[in-house]
C-alpha cells in the first residue's frame, strides 16, 4: 500500500500520525493511505509567501505561461500512467479517466495561450484613461496587478486533476503561490500528479505545495493578501467561509459548491426533431458521465406534463444502453462510485427521493457483492413542489423528471427553487419562449447552455467546463466564478484605480506596445 507524502517548504514529507487509507472502489481493496499531521503549517504559508509568489512575480505574463505550457507537456507525457491510476483510486473508465487528465492539461494549455499577449508589465489594464479634471492631463485609470499572499485550494474528490490544475492555472499565472489540498478519496491521483509537478522542476520554488490530508490550522494563518478557493459542498463551504480568521482579516474565500443543475425541455420540441435528440444524449451523458459524481451533472429533468410518460420511456432506453461494471473492461461506460461514503450516501439519497417521486430504473439496490456500484437512476416525481427535490442534491447517477406546464414563467419559477446554480441546459427551437427563458434564469446560473437543432451535432455538452467561459454559480452554487479566461485572474488581483498625469499613466501603467506583446508571444 503507498503511503501519501506532502510536498512542503521544497521537501516530501510523510505526517506523523495515522494515516487514512484510501481504496480501489471497484474492489474495496486499500491501495494507498495518507496523513499531513505534524506539519508547520504557519512556515508551509511562510515559504509560499517569502519565496513562491516573489519568484512568480519576477516573471512576465508570458513567462509565466510557459511555465504552465510546460506543466501540460510534462502531465500528458504521464498521460497513460495517470489514467490507470484513475481506474485504482476513482474507478474511472478510460473516458472518465481521460475527461479528468485531459481537462487538466488542455485547461494549463489554453492558460499558457491566454497568457502569450498580455505583455512584459506586471499589471494587467481595466479599460482605458478617463479624464478626471479640467484637461485629459490630470485621469484615472485602472489596473490589476497580483496580490502579495499565497493562494489555498481545497480541491475535490471527483476530479483530482483537472480540479486542482484548473485553479492553478489561474493562480500561477496572476502570478500567486499555491498550496494544493487535494480530496482524500481519490488522493493518490492528485498525488501522481503533484509527483509529476515537482519533478518537472518547471515552477520556481515554493510556488507549489501540496498537503495530503488535513489542513489542520492552515486556515489560521491566512491574512488579508491571501486567498482560499473551495470545491465541495455548502455546508462545508458556508463553514470555511464564516472561518473567524477569514472573515477578520478579509481574506478572499471563493466557493463552488452544491448545485441541483436542471435541463428544461420545450414545448415546441417534437420526437423526431434533432433538439430532441440532443435533449435525451445529454441528460443520459450528463447523469452517467464519471458516475453523476460531477458539480455539473443533471439533477432535474423539466418535461412537459403530456409528455412525461414518453420522454422517461425514452430516457430509460438511453441510460439502459449504459453498461456499468469494472472500469478496466474496455465495454464499461460507468464504473462505481469513489468511496464507501459516497455509496451509502447516494443509496440513502435515492430513498429519501423515493419518497415523493417514482423509481422508473435504476434504485438503490447494489449490482454486485463486492465494490460500490448503483445503477443510472431516474425518478419522476408524484409532487414536483416537494422540497427536497429543489434543496438535496444526490450526488451520484440520479435524477429526477419534473412534469411542468410548458410556459417559459413555470420552468424559471421551478428551476429557480434550486438557489442558484452553476449551469442549466435548455432545449427548444423557439427563440421567443428561449429569451423568456433565459432572462429568468440568468440572475440564478453562472452559465446557460442553449440546444436547439442548428447547434445539434455542432455543440459541446453542457456538463463540460471550458477555461474561456466563466465556471461558478451564485447562491447554494457558492456565488464564486473560476475560469472565464483572463477574467480567472481577477480572483488573485487587486484592481486598483490610478489617478494621476496621463502621460506618466499611458507609459508606464498603460496597455503594452504592440511590438513588446508580440515579442513575449513566442515559444522558448
Amino acid at each position: 500500500m503507498q503511503r501519501l507524502s506532502s510536498y512542503v517548504q521544497g521537501a516530501w514529507v510523510e505526517g506523523s500520525g495515522t494515516p487514512v487509507e484510501i481504496h480501489d472502489p471497484t474492489n474495496e481493496e486499500p491501495i494507498a493511505a495518507c496523513d499531513s499531521t505534524g506539519i508547520d503549517f504557519a512556515a508551509v504559508v511562510e515559504h509560499a509567501r517569502a519565496l513562491g509568489s516573489p519568484g512568480l512575480r519576477a516573471l512576465s505574463f508570458p513567462a509565466r505561461g510557459q511555465l504552465l505550457k510546460r506543466l501540460s507537456t510534462a502531465l500528458h507525457g504521464r498521460r497513460e500512467e495517470l489514467i490507470e491510476v484513475a481506474r485504482r483510486n476513482g474507478g474511472s473508465t478510460r473516458g472518465d479517466a481521460k475527461f479528468d487528465i485531459d481537462g487538466a492539461t488542455s485547461t494549463l494549455a489554453a492558460y499558457a495561450y491566454f497568457a502569450r499577449d498580455l505583455g512584459e508589465r506586471a499589471h494587467l489594464v481595466d479599460g482605458g484613461p478617463m479624464p478626471l479634471g479640467r484637461t485629459p492631463r490630470f485621469s484615472g485609470q485602472h489596473v490589476w496587478v497580483p496580490r502579495t499572499g499565497v493562494a489555498v485550494h481545497i480541491n475535490a474528490f471527483n476530479f483530482p486533476s483537472w480540479g486542482m490544475l484548473e485553479k492553478m492555472a489561474c493562480a500561477l499565472l496572476a502570478g500567486v503561490a499555491v498550496i494544493e489540498k487535494p480530496g482524500t478519496s481519490t488522493a493518490l491521483l492528485a498525488w501522481e500528479v503533484a509527483r509529476t509537478i515537482v519533478e518537472s522542476e518547471v515552477l520556481p520554488e515554493g510556488s507549489f505545495q501540496f498537503l495530503c490530508g488535513g489542513v489542520g490550522d492552515l486556515l489560521e494563518h491566512l491574512g488579508a493578501q491571501d486567498c482560499l478557493a473551495f470545491t465541495g459542498s455548502a455546508a462545508t463551504g458556508a463553514k470555511l467561509k464564516g472561518n473567524a480568521n477569514l472573515v477578520r482579516s478579509n481574506a478572499r474565500v471563493n466557493i463552488e459548491a452544491d448545485s441541483l443543475n436542471a435541463a428544461v425541455l420545450a414545448p415546441d420540441v417534437d420526437d423526431e426533431s434533432e433538439t430532441y435528440g440532443l435533449f435525451l444524449a445529454n441528460v443520459a451523458l450528463d447523469m452517467t458521465q464519471k458516475t453523476g459524481q460531477k458539480c455539473t451533472a443533471v439533477r432535474r429533468i423539466l418535461v412537459p406534463a403530456e409528455r412525461v410518460e414518453a420522454v422517461t420511456a425514452d430516457l430509460v432506453a438511453e441510460l439502459g444502453r449504459v453498461r456499468v461494471g469494472d472500469p478496466g473492461e474496455r465495454e464499461t461506460r460507468m464504473g462505481p462510485l469513489s468511496s464507501r461514503a459516497q455509496f451509502e450516501d447516494v443509496r440513502a439519497g435515492i430513498g429519501r427521493l423515493a419518497e415523493v417521486a417514482g423509481i422508473a430504473c435504476g434504485g438503490t439496490a447494489p449490482l454486485r457483492e463486492r465494490g460500490w456500484f448503483v445503477a443510472p437512476t431516474l425518478l419522476v416525481a408524484r409532487d414536483r413542489e416537494a422540497e427536497i427535490l429543489h434543496d438535496e442534491e444526490v450526488f451520484g447517477p440520479v435524477a429526477t423528471i419534473l412534469p411542468y406546464s410548458g410556459s417559459a414563467g413555470e420552468a424559471v419559477e421551478l428551476v429557480s427553487r434550486g438557489g442558484g446554480g452553476l449551469v442549466v441546459s435548455v432545449y427548444s427551437n423557439d427563440a421567443d419562449w428561449t429569451e423568456s427563458v433565459v432572462r429568468g434564469l440568468a440572475p440564478w446560473h453562472g452559465r446557460i447552455w442553449i440546444g436547439s437543432d442548428r447547434t445539434a451535432g455542432q455543440s459541446l455538452p453542457p456538463g463540460i467546463v471550458l477555461p474561456g467561459m466563466v465556471h461558478g454559480g451564485p447562491g447554494r452554487a457558492g456565488g464564486g466564478e473560476e475560469l472565464g479566461a483572463l477574467r480567472g485572474l481577477e480572483f488573485y488581483m487587486q484592481r486598483t484605480a490610478l489617478q494621476g498625469y496621463l502621460g506618466l499613466l499611458e507609459s508606464r501603467f498603460g496597455p503594452p506596445a504592440p511590438e513588446a506583446a508580440a515579442a513575449g508571444s513566442g515559444s522558448e
